[in-house]
């Protein structure tokens, strides 16, 4: 008798499985950067983990526009997360520089434990090729990285790929 093989991936529940979650900023970036990086990775929902995601500033990355977008060009969903956003005096205490990026990174993983996000949030919503989007034009300095590696230290078996 055969020793037991052990199950694929594809067989394992969505929880077990290894998953990509992917980063991207839209500042700097035309819009054909932008949705080729997507079109490429197979990106099949975006995770809007913005505060404000109406601003004029946002050209081609604002709410509505970004939807019809990622569904007419790559057939992906779009989904506004504010679990995963900073709050508003955080993110202005950061903006005015009243707090340095060490103290802002300490106080936004204090917050993503404090609301439980790797409780609150279904494993199985990052099955697919999802990708975190934020306005920074690198993940160095954005709280798309942060919120990418509190999932993986929570979660574990998530690999993190930042498309910059």
């Amino acid at each position: 008798m055969a020793p037991p093989r052990p199950e694929s991936a594809a067989g394992l529940p969505a929880s077990q499985r290894a998953v990509t979650l992917y980063t991207i900023g839209f500042a700097r970036k035309s819009a054909a950067a932008f949705f080729g990086a997507l079109q490429h990775a197979g990106i099949r929902q975006l995770l809007d983990i913005r505060l404000h995601n109406v601003s004029q500033l946002a050209g081609f990355a604002k709410r509505d526009d970004l939807a019809y977008f990622l569904d007419a060009l790559c057939g992906a969903r779009y989904r506004h997360e504010l679990l995963l956003a900073p709050t508003a005096e955080l993110l202005a205490a950061y903006r005015r520089r009243a707090l340095g990026w060490p103290e802002y990174e300490r106080r936004f993983l204090a917050l993503l434990a404090e609301r439980r996000v790797a409780e609150r949030l279904p494993r199985e919503l990052f099955a697919g090729p999802t990708v975190l989007l934020c306005s920074e034009p690198t993940a160095a300095r954005c709280h798309r990285r942060l919120v990418a590696e509190y999932l993986q230290r929570a979660w574990g078996g998530l690999t993190i790929e930042h498309l910059e």
